[in-house]
């Protein structure tokens, strides 16, 4: 009977060595910079109670009722997590971060679950970076969280991008908003895309968000949530393009940008790149003063974003810009016969120890077979190692870029090749 064959789940994929050191590139950036602005890392459990995510999201969102990856244990309710917010939000409350002092500024690295349609870009398993500033209702936080996710892309090299950048205004200028949205839309309810028809009633200002062509006519001719703006509220983003500007940030208002998420208030910004086709999107976020309360915490302002991952590599594979360095070893030890093998095993932590990488065959393969292993390694030397080298005590040390060979002691390989004595 023929064994089975084991695949990966349906949108989701293997990072294989080869593509893992372009992650790892792109964890240490994200890190580094993250300490230099003086955010801190906040890991969080996969797995979240159904509760959070539907209560945090929103019931009527895609996420929620469409495409959270969900299970139950006994009576508990469970959630592979969608985003992160929401989760890094019950960690501040359970833990009572605020406690702290001062404003918190996290910031995380991590996988995530939806079940849509896969697709470039889009896959069931996907990772995002992203940050919060909690605690600030200053306009200075949104300009902080902007700042930092542009820093990123700036930093590797992607600068063909474009800021999008609206108010969603208070809770008071929301609920405005939406009736006029509604008033506007009531009159040819039935013309529009049936998505769009279930969110009418609980959710219309995602209707904003729809790329069905036939509701293209009529979000186009929608009012404008900046014309229901409370005073507080048009104050605030007046601030947020101040900052922006005194940063020499650029970005394009755009009156009909709005976020998936129901816990967003105030500030909405998505950064955008052609690079990327139709799915353009970057990396998104916005204010959300009103979800540490929603779940259980304190009335606490806060801010974000989150930047999909592989989102970001497509973009730099059309841009032609490379991540990480290629694959290299200090030095690999060629052995030839058993003493030379038991020796070689014996000084490999004697360069490790020196700081330098450094590897030999584990096959019991020829010379040759050696050889051809250390060029796939890259390795900068390879040290020739037989009966005659051990009896001499002189190793045929080889420079492999430039097919230059030297016979040396132990002891100046080690100087050579690390820079340090035995």
């Amino acid at each position: 009977m023929a064994q089975p064959i084991y695949t990966t789940h349906h949108g989701m994929v293997d990072i294989l060595p080869d593509e893992v050191r372009k992650w790892q590139f792109l964890e240490n950036l994200i890190r580094e910079e993250a300490e230099k602005f003086n955010f801190e890392e906040i890991r969080t459990p996969i797995m979240e109670k159904t509760e959070l995510i539907v209560r945090g999201l929103g019931q009527m969102t895609d996420i929620v009722s469409k495409e959270i990856f969900s299970f139950s244990r006994g009576e508990d309710n469970y959630v592979l997590r969608p985003e992160l917010t929401a989760p890094v939000v019950r960690a501040f409350v359970e833990n009572r971060l605020d406690q702290r002092g001062g404003s918190q500024k996290l910031y995380y690295i991590g996988p995530m679950f939806r079940a849509e349609r896969p697709q470039k870009g889009r896959q069931r398993q996907f990772h995002q970076f992203g940050l919060e500033i909690m605690g600030s209702s200053d306009a200075l936080a949104d300009a902080e969280v902007i700042a930092f996710m542009i820093h990123i892309y700036h930093k590797i090299g992607i600068t063909n991008t474009t800021l999008k950048l609206n108010s969603i205004g208070d809770p008071e200028s929301r609920d405005q908003y939406k009736r006029a949205l509604k008033a506007h839309l009531k009159p040819d309810l039935e013309k529009l895309s049936e998505v769009s028809k279930k969110r009418y009633e609980n959710n219309p200002l995602r209707i904003l968000d729809s790329k069905e062509e036939e509701d293209r006519p009529f979000i186009e001719t929608a009012p404008v949530i900046t014309e229901f703006l409370s005073e507080k509220s048009v104050k605030h983003y007046n601030k947020v393009k101040e900052y922006l500007g005194d940063l020499g940030i650029t970005y394009e208002e755009d009156p009909y940008l709005v976020r998936g998420m129901d816990y967003y208030t105030e500030t909405a910004f998505e950064l955008i790149s052609p690079d990327l086709g139709a799915q353009d999107a970057l990396a998104g976020g916005g204010r959300y003063d009103l979800l540490v309360e929603e779940i259980g915490g304190l009335p606490t302002p806060a801010v974000g974003f989150a930047a999909g991952m592989e989102r970001l590599f497509i973009a730099c594979e059309e841009l032609g810009i490379r991540l990480g360095s290629e694959k290299k070893v200090d030095v690999y030890i060629v052995t030839l016969g058993d003493a030379a093998r038991k020796w070689g095993l014996t000084q490999l932590s004697k360069f490790r120890e020196k700081g330098a990488s450094a590897t030999m065959d584990y096959m019991g393969r020829s010379m040759k077979a050696q050889m051809k292993d250390a060029n796939r390694e890259n390795a900068r030397f390879a040290v020739i190692v037989g009966e005659n080298e051990l009896n001499t005590r002189q190793f045929t040390l080889r420079n492999m870029a430039a097919s230059e060979e030297n016979s040396l002691t132990l002891d100046a390989i080690l100087q050579k090749i690390t820079g340090h004595h035995t």
